[in-house]
């Protein structure tokens, strides 16, 4: 994982701790939430504070995030909006906090000033003891103050003014005059200038977890499901539409059509369909060449492409699947039949255009963990678990090509592998979802 972390593929883009006073303010923090401080005096944070340091130090990586279910928090700066979410066990906690980061950014700025700032994303389950539990989490809460109690003290401060304001005998009430000031040391002329935090909700009614063995769970559509990586036998009983592991490919690929969640991408709008598709193909041959002991360090395009050419008999069938889409995508060939039992099926495909396409993405990179970019775009701990099992030969070569082709210009490589344009209906479009490879799917 070293070679990961040296090229900044692994805790890139942590904000370093290192200065006393911020330390000891996360050292507030941490007791304040834990009743556990760090020794350390160096740390690098993610965006809810954790610390991978501070997670080996006291032999907790879930220091933070007991049981997995109520992540907590805690804001050193209003940079750790851009940070990254380690060890994540819910798909929505890292864009409720840069959400709640950002909507509060000037209040977070002159709050992380002088303090840091505590909380937790809190929903009604605190623990999943039984995956029925799964479908009670409907709506998180963003609940935070700072470790000095700033925002409590500046309700309590706002209260007594209002008192102040309306009781006719206020002016002789000594006791209360003599709070206010006390509070008005901590939180400032909070009538000048309110010290608030607006109160977030946000619902959650479909997302991945990490329990159970990974799960996808989507309620909000027409068909609702939930899809696991794990056993499904354990889920069956959950009163929910359909239940699906990562096997029943055409029952997934069904209710993905049916719910129009994905689209494929040669008839994606704004998309080089065919670019796409020969470096997916790129990256079956390089599970291939590791199967087969071939030594790819350093390896570009064109020693792929040749290596491709001389060992196109021995290749996998997904690779053909996908020439065959290039080919027509190219005019070179016609229009290939591919069904959702087919082993390029999963790779064709993209999110369509809908709230859910982050989540989609993420379902569809564990359906088709050949494609590494999507992988490690939208999908990083499944990448990590994977890379530990690869030959040398293909961590080297995937290392590079992420550095090479991703890092570069993270931006406008995920605008070109899934940004959205607005539809436009093309001529012909009505024929290609009639009769095209994913028709199969519809019939059924």
């Amino acid at each position: 994982m070293n070679r990961l972390i040296q090229s900044g593929l692994m805790f890139g883009n942590l904000i370093r701790v290192d200065s006393p006073a911020l330390i000891d303010r996360y050292n507030r923090a941490l007791q304040h939430l834990t009743g556990q401080q760090t020794a350390l005096t160096e740390f690098h944070i993610d965006i809810s504070g954790f610390a991978p340091e501070i997670g080996d130090e006291l032999g907790d990586p879930l220091y933070l995030n007991h049981h997995g279910v109520n992540r907590q928090f805690i804001l050193l700066t209003t940079e750790q909006k851009t940070a990254p979410l380690l060890d994540a066990t819910f798909s929505t906690s890292r864009s409720i906090l840069r959400r709640f980061i950002e909507t509060n950014e000037a209040q977070l700025f002159a709050l992380t000033a002088r303090d840091a700032v505590a909380g937790e994303l809190v929903n009604s389950v605190f623990s999943l003891t039984t995956p029925a539990r799964l479908l009670d989490i409907r709506k998180i809460t963003v609940e935070a103050d700072t470790t000095g109690g700033t925002l409590r003290q500046a309700r309590e401060l706002a209260e007594m003014v209002d008192e102040f304001k309306t009781r006719e005998d206020a002016w002789f009430d000594d006791p209360l005059i003599a709070r206010m000031i006390g509070a008005a040391r901590n939180t400032g002329d909070i009538l000048r200038n309110p010290v608030l935090l607006e109160t977030m909700s946000f619902e959650t009614q479909n997302f991945w977890t990490s329990h159970f063995g990974g799960c996808y769970l989507f309620r909000a559509v027409d068909r609702p499901a939930l899809i696991t990586a794990g056993d499904k036998t354990a889920l069956q009983d959950l009163p929910i539409g359909a239940v699906f592991d990562l096997s029943d490919r055409s029952r997934i690929a069904r209710f993905l059509e049916s719910n129009r969640l994905v689209e494929p991408i040669v008839t994606a709008p704004g998309l080089d369909a065919a670019a796409i598709l020969r470096q997916k193909m790129d990256f079956i041959v390089v599970d291939a060449a590791q199967d087969a002991g071939i030594d790819l360090t350093g390896a570009t395009r064109r020693d792929i492409r040749h290596l491709a050419r001389r060992h196109a008999g021995q290749l996998p069938e997904a690779y053909h699947g996908l020439g065959r889409l290039v080919h027509w995508a190219e005019g070179a060939g016609d229009w290939p039949r591919i069904t959702s039992e087919h082993p390029s099926y999963f790779l064709s495909l993209r999110a369509a255009d809908t709230p859910d396409r982050d989540l989609v993405n993420m379902l569809l990179a564990e359906l088709a963990p050949r494609d590494i970019r999507q992988l490690f775009i939208c999908h990083k701990q499944l990448f990590y678990q994977l890379y530990r099992a690869w030959s040398e030969t293909k961590r080297s070569y995937v290392v590079d090509f992420l550095t090479r082709e991703y890092q570069v210009d993270k931006a406008g490589a995920r605008a070109a592998l899934f940004g959205h344009e607005p539809p436009m209906q093309e001529p012909g479009d009505d024929l290609i979802a009639r009769v095209g490879p994913w028709g199969a799917v519809k019939g059924r």
